[in-house]
C-alpha cells in the first residue's frame, strides 16, 4: 500500500503478479463493480493520480491463512476534483476489505469491497 500512496508505479510491478487478477465489488463510486488485470490496474493507478493526491491507507486488522491475506484498511485521499458534495481539496474516506491469494511472493488474485463514507 505504501508503493501506492507513493504513486511508484515501478514498486507495483514488483508486487503483483503479471497474469493478477482483481476484482472490485460494487461501491458508490463503480455501481456494477469491475475485474481488471495488470494493464488495467496500473491505467487506474495513473488515472487515480490526477483525481487524488496524498491518499493514505491504515490497515485496521490483518489475518494472514497460508497464501490468503485479508486485511481491514480505513483509506482517505485528498481530491484534486470536485466528487459529489465534495470540492477539490476536501478529503475523500472509504473503510475497505481486501483479499488478496499470494503466489511466489507476488500478489496473484484481489477482491476488494469499498464502502465510502458519504460525498
Amino acid at each position: 500500500m505504501h508503493a501506492i500512496e507513493q504513486g511508484d508505479e515501478a514498486a507495483l510491478l514488483e508486487i503483483f503478479a503479471p497474469d493478477v487478477r482483481q476484482r472490485e465489488f460494487p461501491n458508490r463510486l463503480l455501481a456494477r463493480g469491475a475485474e481488471r488485470g495488470l494493464p488495467e490496474m496500473l491505467d487506474g493507478f495513473r488515472r487515480g493520480k490526477q483525481v487524488v493526491a496524498h491518499q493514505r491507507y491504515v490497515v485496521t486488522s490483518a489475518l494472514v491463512d497460508g497464501e490468503r491475506v485479508a486485511v481491514e484498511v480505513r483509506w482517505t485521499a485528498e481530491l484534486m476534483v470536485p466528487l459529489g458534495q465534495l470540492a477539490a481539496g476536501d478529503t475523500i474516506a472509504a473503510h475497505c476489505g481486501m483479499f488478496f491469494r499470494i503466489e511466489n511472493g507476488r500478489i496473484a488474485q484481489q477482491h476488494n469491497f469499498d464502502c465510502f463514507e458519504p460525498f
